[in-house]
């Protein structure tokens, strides 16, 4: 299940019965308009309530860390056209997973697999409670921690690269979160030429993606 959508102001035991099933077994709950899940359910008729299926199956942590030279790590990405975009681009880059979190950040639904292009086939997608602990468990494991931040001090082009790195990816918009930023061996940044500071987020995967596979 990738999240339960509660429309605000829906009540009733039956309601609260599904609050308490989906908390109990760690099922991201949502609470939004009845608009908003009028427009997820298509037209269907809902009681306030409406489930939402991931389209592939997550993958564990302990899966990939054995195997992967490369992970990306995304600070909840929200757009599902932008991260089927970085699916697609890490798995031609040769990365053994992405890792997404639980909360704020969009899962794996239809569109993030058409945008994906197939990829999501290929590429293993994890899903973690807490992002801090994830990188924590990266960094026991060998890996070497990189963040992409338009204030980091190393410029991204000839950055020597450990053997096992973990790609660090802020959201659109607010870019890496102070605590990730803190918790990252290296922050990086893109040289920019033009005024603008930052560039869309899957453009800048693809950037730092490839640059690490040149260095390989």
């Amino acid at each position: 299940m990738e999240r339960i959508l509660i429309a605000r102001g829906a009540g009733g035991e039956r309601t609260q019965e599904i609050v308490d099933l989906a908390r109990g077994r760690n099922v991201p709950l949502r609470f939004e308009p009845r608009e908003a899940l009028d427009r997820v359910a298509r037209g269907a008729v809902h009681q306030g309530v409406v489930a939402v299926g991931a389209a592939e199956k997550y993958a564990s942590l302990e899966d990939v860390l054995e195997t992967a030279e490369l992970l990306v790590v995304l600070d909840g990405v929200e757009d599902p056209h932008n991260l089927g975009a970085i699916l697609r681009t890490a798995h031609a880059a040769g990365a053994g997973a992405v890792l997404i979190p639980e909360r704020r950040a969009t899962g794996l639904t239809d569109t993030v697999a058409k945008a994906a292009a197939g990829a999501l086939a290929w590429m293993p997608v994890v899903r973690v409670t807490n992002l801090n602990r994830a990188l924590e468990k990266l960094k026991e494991a060998g890996f070497w921690t990189y963040g992409l931040d338009e204030r980091g001090a190393q410029p991204l082009f000839g950055t020597d690269f450990a053997a096992k790195s973990a790609i660090v990816l802020g959201a659109e918009g607010h870019g890496l979160h102070q605590h990730l930023r803190d918790k990252c061996d290296f922050l990086l940044r893109i040289p920019m030429a033009g005024e603008v500071a930052s560039l869309n987020v899957s453009v800048a995967a693809g950037l730092v993606l490839f640059e690490w596979r040149r260095t390989r």
